[in-house]
């Protein structure tokens, strides 16, 4: 079981978020003017299990899911995975399901965009209740004596507010940044980079090399989300220097097989940097700590799960694992000229991210026709990469086998070596560059799905659905963009349905290109609800502000907040 243990219905977390503020102005205004009403007293929780709570009660956020149907609903918008924000805005993956369930997923997928969807507004709460509860610990020790660690406590709390800030800003841009010193939340939007530099900063400075409990934020993960926000704004340098430490610390490394970082008996291992921590049958009632906003991921109709077949596979990104005779990807894009079919060498990759037809899944048996809730809609495809195994199904909760112990990673260390190899590109290391890619495809290369429902090598003779290859680049990369191109590329299929890609192809300046070119004419051939879509806009490299959100922020009648442009 997580070290961790969410607080989710502590009656003293509840009472420390009515005492000290932590609750967003997503409510109303008048809110914020009313008394506490509670028995409890700051001055009673001003210690260091106080703070510690209040710490814990943060770092829970981390999933999105606060137990809240009446604020959060529906909750998977909050999710911290990033699978409708990440991934069902790319290449990657469609909404799945069917098309009557959760159209604001659907209308999110055609790039039809209104500040007026109720999911914007879910995510926005979602992020500040995480950015208030950060704040909340920060405030409470500041009025605690004799706490043991300030330091440490601090660096975990300004890590969790820069996460939360940081992937607020991935979303919406400029957007306000709190402190636990504020305290009319009625601020206008500003650049937050810095202030979440700083945070970050803190904690590479203050934060311990081994975390004191299981999953909680240490330098090493300081320093790699440091270097993500520096590469996100094009210090390519800095970023370098960031990633080059965590790689030189050797507190980390590549796993023996791909799907080892997908397992509860992997997430202590080194392949792990930071991750949203879940658990199941851990004494919590309704088993909200089991990636609840993650829920719909898993297969529906005729599979052991029962529901709810969301987050489809796109065939973009299956043909994108097809491999030439070398076992190397096919960058120049032809691989999407026709659909996979058994006789093509794919990436082993592919089956552990993605659930085929006539392959084992895990070991819940073969995935079949009758998984997908609408196969004519949604297409042939089944989530995959996070799905827990049979034998770890949550006794409580409805639905129940669709709750998850599989820890989530907001960075791990192949993200890492390829953000690395990403800098290496651009400042003109392109052997370092290649080196770090074929780290990545060497282990690629070490397992596949067996037959038994658990990891095989790729050759082995039990695998009949398949023929699977992986090679590396043994050639020099001597040209700048074929190396970027390559190193695109492993980012996508390392990291598929993990949240990152439409980030990812929005910060490198190709979103309209890839999603209007090279994804849509021909996945509206095969998905009939494409074809409305007009595709990715300038206004999209932004998403809007929750109206709710502006209107709130009104002082005197004039809002604090600003619309993004285009909407």
């Amino acid at each position: 079981m997580n070290t961790i243990i969410k607080m989710k219905r502590n009656l003293i977390i509840l009472v420390l978020a009515a005492l000290i503020g932590v609750f967003w102005y997503a409510c109303s205004e008048d809110f914020l003017d009313a008394p506490a009403q509670a028995s409890l007293d700051e001055g009673t929780l001003a210690n260091q299990a106080g703070v510690e709570a209040a710490l814990i009660s943060a770092y829970s956020m981390l999933d999105g899911w606060n137990n809240d149907w009446g604020t959060f609903n529906p909750p998977w918008a909050t999710a911290g995975s990033n699978w409708i924000w990440g991934s069902v805005t790319s290449d990657d993956a469609y909404k799945g399901s069917d098309p009557g369930d959760q159209q604001e997923i659907q209308i999110i997928e055609l790039f039809e965009w209104a500040p007026g969807n109720e999911y914007f507004n879910i995510k926005f709460q979602a992020l500040y209740e995480g950015i208030a509860r950060a704040n909340a610990a920060v405030k409470l020790m500041g009025n605690a004596e004799n706490i043991t660690g300030p330091e440490r406590i601090e660096g975990e709390v300004r890590f969790l507010r820069a996460h939360f800030h940081f992937d607020a800003w991935k979303i919406w841009g400029d957007v306000p940044y709190y402190t636990e010193l504020d305290e009319d939340f009625r601020k206008p939007r500003e650049n937050p980079i810095q202030k979440i530099i700083d945070d970050f900063q803190y904690g590479v400075t203050n934060l311990p090399v081994v975390a004191p409990n299981k999953g909680r934020a240490t330098k090493g993960a300081a320093q790699a989300y440091l270097g993500k926000v520096l590469l996100y704004t094009k210090d390519f340098s800095g970023a370098k220097a960031q990633f080059d430490a965590v790689v030189n610390s050797g507190t980390y490394s590549l796993q023996d097989c791909f799907h080892d970082i997908f397992t509860t008996e992997g997430e202590s291992g080194g392949g792990h940097i930071f991750s949203i921590q879940a658990s199941v049958n851990d004494g919590t009632g309704g088993g909200e700590n089991g990636l609840f906003a993650d829920r719909l991921n898993h297969p529906h109709g005729g599979s052991p799960f029962g529901c709810c077949g969301f987050h489809q596979a796109s065939h973009n990104l299956v043909n994108a694992h097809k491999v030439d005779a070398n076992g190397l990807p096919f960058l120049d894009k032809s691989y999407n000229n026709a659909d996979v079919t058994v006789d093509d060498v794919v990436d082993p990759r592919l089956d552990w991210t993605v659930g085929r037809d006539d392959v084992p899944f895990l070991d819940w048996g073969v995935h079949a026709p009758a998984w997908i809730r609408n196969r004519s809609w949604a297409g042939p495809f089944s989530h995959k990469k996070f799905i827990h195994k049979i034998g770890e199904i949550s006794s409580v909760g409805w639905s129940n086998r669709q709750l998850s112990p599989v820890n989530i990673p907001v960075i791990r260390y192949a993200d890492v070596l390829l953000m690395l190899a990403e800098c290496e590109v651009e400042v003109g290391s392109l052997e370092r560059a290649r080196e770090l890619v074929n780290m990545i495809r060497t282990r690629a290369g070490n397992c596949a799905q067996g037959a038994d429902g658990g990891a095989a090598p790729i050759d082995d003779p039990g695998i009949t659905w398949a023929t699977y290859g992986v090679g590396t680049y043994d050639n020099p990369w001597t040209d700048q963009a074929t190396a970027r191109e390559a190193v695109r590329f492993e980012r996508r299929i390392e990291l598929a349905h993990e949240g990152h890609r439409f980030f990812d192809l929005r910060r490198w300046g190709i979103a309209a290109d890839v999603i209007n070119n090279d994804y849509l004419p021909i996945e509206k051939t095969k998905r009939n609800y494409l074809i409305p879509s007009n595709g990715y806009q300038s206004k999209h490299d932004l998403f809007p502000l929750p109206s709710v959100q502006i209107e709130l922020s009104k002082v005197e009648g004039t809002p604090m907040l600003e619309q993004n442009q285009g909407y």
